[in-house]
């Protein structure tokens, strides 16, 4: 497995075995992917075992993974082989009760400017009405071991004209911008999101905290940066934020250094500060609840993470946990 990624140990994980709270709570999962990796496999069976672990799942929205692409025809078309096959395999799924994938969010390389639009269109025809937006990765850090060297990004990727020209052939047709970034780069993301109003824009993993590498001895300064960037951010009606992802590697949390998986009291408290800074900036109504899985999965298990999403939200009202737990994602991915 990459190093940019945190080993899943099976014998380890079971450790962490929890009661299920609230087993009623209706859960949609608004982030999660299929990996077929010579090293690592995670797809529709080892994502519904994790679904099946105790909680209300109803449904998901599953996220690009550079899985399954077409190894034939043109260069730029086949990217749309992941969405073939998810939306293949989400109507198989849909027969155990859990609407899987119903919502797709593909990838295409927005550098093209007005032509990705053909890459587009082709993404909706395969997703059989479940394809909902594009996320075109934009991380960068000048620590260039801080980036999955696959994704890596050039720095002000988002201020690109041609990715601009790329970013504005969504609106028409009503696709949205999952954003993955660094938590410095997100000023770059205010730009873009202002420029095309239109669009909705899905920050992914409460804001790409990173306190890791240059960053870990700078862990105070890092959450005033983010904290500063996402208020700004807030103010943009566009804007929504999926909280989670943050078992990740660069998040140096370092859950996966005990002698067993962190319990979901101990998760809870120590997202607060995150998370409950994205709900108290944007308000429940534009933040969701995300498992990035299989990601985190080598820091914690399925059920554990919505234990702690549960007891994160435990005085909230029951409408802004609907909204956190649901409905917000619901909304934003048009959900059936």
């Amino acid at each position: 497995m990459s190093s940019n990624y945190l080993a899943v140990r099976p014998d380890w994980l079971a450790l962490g075995n929890e009661e299920i709270l609230e087993p009623d709570l209706p859960i949609i999962d608004a982030h999660h992917h299929f990996y077929d990796k010579p090293d690592w496999v995670y797809m529709e069976d080892e994502y519904l075992a994790d679904v099946r672990s105790g909680h209300r799942v109803l449904a998901t929205v599953y996220m690009q993974a550079r899985t399954r692409y077409y190894d034939h025809g043109p260069v730029d078309l086949r990217v749309v082989g992941e969405t073939s096959y998810v939306a293949q395999q989400a109507e198989a799924l849909s027969k155990t009760g859990i609407q899987v994938a119903a919502g797709i969010v593909g990838h295409a390389d927005l550098r093209a400017g007005a032509e990705v639009r053909k890459v587009l269109e082709a993404h909706i025809d395969a997703g059989r009405g479940r394809f909902r937006g594009i996320r075109h990765l934009t991380t960068w850090d000048s620590d260039a071991t801080l980036v999955n060297p696959l994704s890596a990004a050039p720095a002000e990727l988002m201020r690109d004209a041609s990715y601009r020209e790329g970013v504005a052939q969504l609106s028409p047709l009503s696709l949205s911008y999952d954003a993955w970034l660094f938590f410095h780069q997100l000023p770059e993301l205010h730009d873009l999101a202002a420029r095309f109003p239109d669009t909705p824009m899905i920050v992914n993993h409460c804001g790409g905290i990173v306190r890791i590498g240059s960053y870990a001895t700078r862990r105070d300064e890092v959450h005033a940066i983010w904290r500063r960037n996402m208020q700004a951010l807030a103010e943009l009606p566009n804007v929504y934020v999926k909280l989670g992802g943050l078992g990740m590697r660069i998040n140096g949390f370092g859950f996966e250094k005990a002698d067993a998986p962190p319990t979901s009291q101990v998760l809870a408290e120590t997202w607060r500060p995150w998370m409950e800074g994205c709900i108290e900036m944007f308000g429940a109504n534009r933040c969701m609840f995300e498992s990035n899985f299989p990601v985190d999965k080598g820091s914690y298990p399925y059920a554990t993470a919505w234990n702690a999403f549960k007891r994160l939200t435990a005085n909230g009202s029951p409408e802004e946990r609907k909204q956190l737990f649901s409905e917000t994602v619901r909304r934003v991915y048009r959900l059936p």
